[in-house]
């Protein structure tokens, strides 16, 4: 490695990850000022929720590094999770730089970049298990840990001024089923190399102990099928490869046929077996099939274990799937865990099956998931295993990445540093300080259009959900006297309301009246406050509204 000169910095930014659990986006450049080279690690979504209606996908803003596109180098997939890749199709145009990946990540993103039609555009590049790559100033080492989904890496990042490792996502399972175990003999010579800095998990920083192994919940999930009388439903992330091949070879042993009920499971599994895992496995059946079976020869792999209202699982709760019907005497497990924020959409799951007489059982009932991020423990081994000079958490809230802080801190790391999105912290030379705050926000995928996370139309449409929308049309005469009666059309407001409205928006045109006006904008700003203002009086909601003038002649 050369050595470093004069006024050469490294830097970390993240722009996404660091402040809520989804949509990473961390940035690592290297040079002086004038003359910094960049690597992106990681680019992934998160998805909508009840204050963003209408929106599906939110990604990280990357106007920062797109300024500077000349200046990125590439960008490194650290594992294949939609907060880590799902955000390489939609964001790619704006940065066209190769992608690296390893061979099962590099096969999902290669069918989302057929799907946006950049298949033969983008420079998608394999990175083997265990591989190293030179990029400029930075040279970088894969090492193998475990998750939930095969092949996550740490990348190792070498640079002149120290080596840094970025754990992406990780955990320590002793059995994984699926892939390498945890590389531990390479992370104790990076220690031994000498870390500058640690870029690490903090999902599970306030959870105690061990993750868990994936082999220990593969006995306990045919424990579970082999009390189970009639048609069987396993719903889990479909990115879990080892949880998948756990179920399919329970229901093997116990006589039961599996048929795979979701896209994202048909899309996982096919990559899984392109690559090389899910070997030596009965073969599936399709849903048709399965239907024409005896009940306690069937078991469904199902998507939708977060209530999402299009998956497999929804639609056969509400009896609208096409092939997969469940009733009394059949059995729903839900092998996964609840992510904050989804549990009235999964209860509200558990209610449409339970009310069809299936029966339902939970994670919280049999222990039949564990989580692909280290507990306390874990992330002890691994600062026990690099001895860093800093911490840098990552991959959480806020709240997250201040426990971690404090966490490092009592394993004698020397400095840990709460970094939230858009601080770019220099991490060498001398201390790690944060040394200047990069412009970072949101993109909404609204349909097909990106815009930006404060766009007014997102605004109006949260506004819309909560209090609905009022429009007015005022007609007038040449003279701007009302030829006819307010025109009141309301969406989501009570009828009460609406009534109020209409009389209030005649009174203000009646006042108008008094006065001859010209000009629109007075008349509209009077019905529009008028308005507001006796919808809230009836309603106790402040709803939006929209007036309109048309004149006559």
């Amino acid at each position: 490695m050369n050595q470093p000169k004069d006024g050469e910095e490294l830097i970390f930014v993240p722009l996404g990850g660091a402040g809520e659990i989804g949509m990473n986006l961390n940035l690592y450049g290297y040079g002086t000022e004038a003359h910094r080279q960049w690597i992106m690690v990681d680019l992934g979504v998160m998805f909508g929720d009840d204050d963003t209606p209408g929106i599906d996908i939110i990604m990280p803003d990357p106007g920062f590094i797109e300024e500077r596109r000349h200046q990125l180098l590439a960008i490194v997939l650290t594992h294949a999770h939609e907060d880590h890749i799902g955000a390489v199709a939609h964001l790619w145009p704006r940065l066209r730089v190769p992608v690296y990946a390893t061979p099962f990540t590099a096969a999902l993103v290669r069918g989302k970049l057929e799907e946006q039609g950049l298949l033969d555009e983008v420079p998608l590049k394999i990175v083997p298990l265990g591989g190293e790559l030179q990029l400029g100033p930075f040279s970088l080492e894969f090492i193998d840990v475990t998750h939930s989904i095969p092949e996550p890496n740490c990348i190792a990042i070498r640079t002149p001024l120290g080596v840094v490792l970025h754990t992406g996502d990780w955990k320590i399972d002793p059995q994984p089923l699926v892939g390498r175990k945890t590389n531990i003999d390479a992370l104790r010579k990076l220690g031994e190399e000498g870390v500058l800095a640690a870029i690490c998990d903090s999902t599970n920083v306030f959870v105690p102990g061990r993750s868990g192994s994936e082999g220990e919940v593969a006995t306990r999930l045919e424990a579970v099928i082999a009390m189970c009388k009639g048609r069987v439903a396993v719903t889990a992330f479909a990115s879990n490869v080892a949880r998948l091949q756990s179920i399919v070879r329970a229901g093997a042993k116990l006589g039961r046929h599996v048929a795979l009920v979701g896209r994202s499971m048909h899309k996982i599994t096919a990559a899984a077996i392109e690559t090389g895992y899910l070997k030596d496995l009965p073969a599936f059946i399709n849903e048709e099939a399965a239907m024409t079976l005896p009940p306690g020869k069937v078991l469904y792999v199902c998507t939708g274990s977060q209530g999402e209202p299009r998956a497999a699982l929804a639609r056969i709760a509400s009896g609208e799937h096409p092939t997969v019907t469940l009733g009394p005497g059949d059995t729903v497990i839900f092998s996964s865990r609840v992510i904050p924020g989804n549990e009235k959409t999964i209860h509200a799951l558990h209610n449409d099956l339970s009310q069809r007489g299936v029966e339902v059982i939970s994670a919280e009932d049999h222990d039949v998931h564990v989580s692909g991020h280290p507990a306390r423990d874990e992330l002890a081994d691994m600062y026990a295993w690099l001895r860093p000079r800093v911490a840098v958490p990552v991959h959480g809230e806020i709240r997250h990445l201040s426990e971690h802080v404090r966490l490092a801190k009592s394993l004698q790391v020397p400095q840990a540093l709460l970094a939230p999105n858009g601080s770019i912290v220099r991490l060498a030379p001398g201390p790690a300080t944060i040394v200047d705050e990069a412009p970072h926000g949101r993109l909404h995928l609204d349909g097909i259009i990106l815009t930006q996370g404060d766009d007014s139309s997102t605004k109006e449409r949260r506004a819309i959900s909560h209090a609905g929308h009022i429009a007015v049309t005022v007609i007038l005469d040449e003279r701007g006297r009302a030829l006819l009666d307010p025109v009141v059309i309301a969406a989501g407001v009570p009828q009460e309301a609406v009534d109020s409205a209409r009389s209030a928006a005649a009174e203000a045109i009646s006042r108008l009246e008094r006065r001859r006006l010209d000009d629109d904008r007075p008349i509209i700003e009077e019905v529009r406050r008028a308005v507001r203002r006796a919808v809230q009086d009836a309603w106790g909601k402040r709803a939006l509204v929209h007036v309109e003038v048309a004149r006559a002649g």
